[in-house]
């Protein structure tokens, strides 16, 4: 048996095992949350070195990407450090394949996005390959990293201007402690309303599910979200606030998506293709097993 582990940032409460057969084999795919503690992940992520297929870093990544510039994120350098046999991986390689298809496949399958659709991209840096494909399908994005990272009111409405701030400010940015950028451990399961204008103003609300969530307003009637990282609760939680359609780049398991982290972590250990991570190879592999994105209708 496979067995993958997406080892978190994130609150334990979220944890979870789970056996899959996949294309006949059978597959053990674990989520460790660290509640927000760098040093206890590290020493996890050390225990499980040489023992699992692969890992998954959940709640932190290894880049921040900006046009085809890759920034490496402090924190999370130092926690790739503690990895020296396994393959470890972030979710940056799905989210620039499987993810930036993404659009084109519901455009075929829902007939969004369209062109001129509002789209509160709660974070490009985390997501750039998805906020790249629909600003090309015609959208006209509102680019929240400002808003969701440091809590600034000041969006960006195209990826040209985002991009000279980030080349800007990311060489500073990158060395902050990851808790300055994204809730961690019991802050990913608060709500604190903020910023309800710019999800009142789009259409289309896309990225990081603990971004959104983070300052959820109670109505979102008629949104449509596409996201990872989401439970059965968050589920039911976006269907009493109004949610139309939920949107996961990979399939549903009793109600829980997983994230990117854990989507590639798979995919690598499947692959099964020592010292080689190709993310082009990905779209197949999931084709050839079967796994399809998760398009749900909530209300």
């Amino acid at each position: 048996m496979k067995r993958v582990v997406s080892v978190s940032l994130g609150s334990p409460r979220r944890n979870q095992d789970l056996e899959l057969e996949v294309s006949g084999s059978r597959l053990m795919v674990q989520r460790v949350g660290a509640g927000g503690n760098l040093e206890y992940m590290a020493q996890i992520l050390k225990d499980l070195d040489g023992k699992v297929d692969a890992l998954g870093l959940g709640g932190i990544n290894l880049t921040l990407r900006a046009g085809r510039r890759r920034y490496l994120l402090r924190d999370g350098v130092r926690l790739a450090a503690q990895v020296r046999a396994t393959p470890l991986v972030d979710g940056s390689g799905f989210k620039d394949t499987v993810e930036r298809d993404l659009v084109l496949y519901l455009q075929e399958k829902l007939g969004w996005p369209r062109r001129g659709q509002v789209v509160l991209m709660v974070s490009a840096l985390d997501r750039y390959g998805l906020a790249e494909a629909l600003e090309l399908a015609g959208c006209r994005l509102i680019i929240g990293d400002a808003l969701f990272a440091l809590g600034l009111p000041a969006p960006f409405y195209s990826l040209a201007l985002f991009r000279a701030a980030a080349y800007a400010t990311l060489p500073f940015l990158c060395r902050l402690p990851i808790g300055f950028l994204y809730p961690l451990g019991e802050k990913q399961e608060q709500v604190r309303p903020r910023f309800e204008r710019f999800y009142r103003r789009a259409e289309i609300i896309a990225g990081d599910f603990h971004f959104i969530r983070y300052h959820l307003p109670s109505d979102l009637s008629g949104k449509d979200i596409i996201t990872s990282t989401i439970t059965a609760g968050d589920v039911q939680e976006l269907k009493k606030r109004g949610v139309r359609w939920l949107v996961t780049p990979g399939p549903s398991f009793s109600g829980r998506s997983f994230g990117s982290n854990v989507l590639e972590a798979i995919c690598v250990a499947l692959l099964d293709q020592p010292g080689v991570t190709d993310p082009e190879l990905y779209p197949a592999l999931l084709y050839r097993i079967g796994w399809e994105p998760r398009i749900e209708k909530l209300n």
